[in-house]
């Protein structure tokens, strides 16, 4: 069952963020947008009401060893009522890179 109430995820995604951009599952997510390596948009079905929200997100690549980190990009474009923007990188590096499993939550 899908609900919307205080307390949980208003929104959450699981993507293929390789090759062709894929989800495989989501809730209030209606597209994800490559911005390029490691950088990619998610577009949400249904606006929030203001741009006051909390991202948590994890990724992997596999069985390929490595740690990966996730964060939200700088410079404005990072928090919109109607998307975030989200980075993948390799954390000892930090160099962005695309993961063939992404998974995205958020809350508010």
């Amino acid at each position: 069952v899908d609900t919307v109430v205080n307390g949980t995820a208003k929104a959450w995604v699981n993507f293929n963020g390789t090759g062709t951009v894929a989800i495989r599952r989501a809730f209030n997510v209606s597209t994800i947008t490559d911005n390029g390596s490691g950088d990619y948009s998610v577009n949400f079905t249904t606006a929030m009401v203001d741009a006051n929200y909390s991202v948590v997100g994890s990724g992997g690549n596999g069985n390929a060893f490595g740690s990966y980190g996730f964060n939200n990009p700088g410079a404005g474009s990072r928090y919109a009522t109607t998307g975030c923007r989200i980075n993948t990188f390799v954390t000892q590096t930090p160099t962005l890179v695309n993961l063939d499993t992404v998974c995205v939550a958020v809350f508010r």
